[in-house]
């Protein structure tokens, strides 16, 4: 996305630093999010950001090892602005000094008050109007710090403190250098994406990001990846492989087949409803693999969820790799990866740490496979596809479907796998969708899925003894898959469906609801 102005931000760990990138996304700014141990002086001048972010992260400057920036960061003659670790980053590089605890930790909620000069960075904190004797002008914050700062560095005035930061917001507007001890970005920071609005304005971006714009550059960049070459596109039938086939097909035509696999672990008359929409509707080229006998094979007796999503990715390549050299010319294979994928599935400093879970399209392609990816979706939250698929005119009620993960049923199947199990599975979550349909709900959750424990459970049925599954149901709210909250279904409703399924469903006498957020625990249930 060379044509516009883009913004960096330099990862150092943080759990929260996509969101970041989702404020900034918003306000229409392109950016990308890069860890710390990969942006070095080669690096800055090919990707000649207008501004950069420093995020938070985990770490003490002290540390041995700690992450640091490149030097030349700050000789860049941009705007920067350092959050949290990213404060503490910078006063630690330009001269300041940074303390360990001695009580001045803040984790939680905090407030912050305004300093006594203005600061271009907080146009619209600090409300005047306010009553001083009750809060005095304060501002709500979202701090989570071990270490802090102790003396500024030279050039740095402060424009706000708390309790436990004397130096929560400090600058030097002179540089256009701004460091927040606290997390803008975070919801429990109400006015933190005003001051991200601020931050991109005084950085001059005009907000040219859109997805018009980003159409009309996804073509350009395929045709000039592909050319006249011909690609096959993993379909799954979910909202990101769709967007990614009807945008190839837009840029190259027929020059792309559909290889939709059929693995044996889909929902409910999926197979029928996706070949119908891409062959018959779209016209797109589709082959329909029916490798449920593979797939199904290959997990029979598997139970651990990263073994189970590694068989399905390996098998996944294969046959691609099968239908590949049946296509006379086919040198691209390309997948709907969104950002997010990348982000779960690499660790910030590289290494396998702090990975939360394989993704299937995340990682590359074998040697063997002799293919080349294609990836147009690979900068994109999942609320941005949605948008593209609107622009390249996908029906809304294809575009607001829910998201559906590669592995498919197989990681609502906890344990091992049957086709039993599957079988209960489809019917159960078939029906837990009506539910949520019939009640008008659908559009206000994200996802909603089934999911059949590994347990059975006594029941009692017509005076009879039952020894059948327990059923997990979960539904969340979000707006881009990296944090979610249970969605909060009247009692009313979960007994109804309770009800449904157990009389609708034989296999099913016990139903849960799960009411976990993301985090601690991940959307799936591995």
């Amino acid at each position: 996305m060379t044509q516009h102005d883009r913004l960096l931000i330099i990862d150092f760990g943080s759990q929260v630093t996509q969101l970041i990138a989702r404020r900034l996304r918003e306000l229409n700014v392109y950016c990308e999010i890069h860890p710390f141990n990969r942006v070095d002086d080669d690096f800055l001048r090919a990707f000649a950001p207008k501004a950069v972010i420093f995020s938070g992260g985990p770490s003490s400057v002290f540390s041995e090892g700690a992450p640091m920036p490149p030097a030349s960061v700050f000789d860049l003659g941009v705007p920067i602005l350092g959050i949290c670790y990213g404060q503490q980053v910078m006063m630690h590089c330009l001269g300041g000094r940074v303390e360990r605890g001695h009580g001045t930790a803040e984790f939680g909620r905090a407030f912050v008050s305004p300093g006594r000069e203005r600061l271009d960075l907080l146009d619209g904190w600090f409300d005047p109007d306010r009553d001083p004797d009750r809060d005095g002008g304060r501002e709500q914050v979202w701090m989570s710090h071990g270490d802090h700062v102790s003396a500024i560095a030279p050039g740095f005035k402060v424009y706000g403190t708390s309790p436990n930061a004397p130096f929560a917001i400090t600058a030097d507007p002179s540089r256009h250098f701004y460091a927040v001890q606290f997390h803008p970005e975070v919801h429990h920071t109400p006015k933190g994406a005003k001051l991200y609005e601020n931050f991109v304005r005084i950085a001059g971006f005009t907000g040219d990001w859109t997805m018009d714009a980003y159409r009309d550059e996804a073509i350009r960049k395929i045709r000039d990846q592909v050319g006249d070459r011909k690609v096959i596109c993993g379909l799954s039938g979910g909202v990101d492989s769709s967007v990614a086939a009807v945008l190839l097909h837009e840029a190259i035509g027929d020059n792309l087949t559909c290889v939709f696999v059929d693995h044996g672990l889909l929902r409910l008359g999926e197979a029928e409803q996706v070949v119908t929409m891409f062959r018959d509707h779209y016209n797109i080229p589709l082959i329909h693999a029916d490798e449920s006998d593979l797939f199904l094979g290959a997990l029979e007796g598997v139970s651990d969820p990263e073994t189970k999503r590694k068989i399905i990715g390996k098998l996944f390549i294969d046959v691609f790799q099968k239908y590949a050299d049946e296509i006379e010319g086919a040198e691209f294979l390309a997948q709907g990866t969104l950002y997010p994928d990348v982000i779960e599935s690499v660790s910030f400093s590289g290494g396998p740490s702090v990975t939360i879970k394989s993704h299937h399209n995340v990682g590359g392609l074998p040697e063997k496979m002799g293919l080349k990816l294609v990836e147009p979706l690979r900068e994109l939250f999942k609320d941005e596809v949605r948008a593209l698929g609107r622009e390249l005119g996908l029906p809304d009620s294809f575009i607001g479907r829910h998201p559906f993960p590669g592995p498919g049923l197989a990681i609502r199947c906890p344990g091992e796998i049957t086709r039993d199990k599957l079988d209960i599975l489809r019917k159960a979550d078939a029906v837990y969708i009506d539910q949520i349909r019939r009640h008008g709900l659908y559009d206000a959750i994200w996802q909603a899925f089934a999911a059949i424990l590994p347990m059975r459970t006594v029941g009692v049925m017509g005076d009879g003894r039952t020894y059948d599954y327990a059923l997990a149901l979960r539904a969340v709210t979000s707006v881009d898959g990296m944090t979610a909250d249970y969605y909060p279904f009247s009692h009313d409703f979960l007994g109804e469906t309770a009800t449904r399924i157990i009389n609708e469903v034989p296999g099913i006498n016990r139903v849960f609801y799960d009411c976990t957020s993301k985090p601690p625990g991940t959307i799936e249930l591995e």
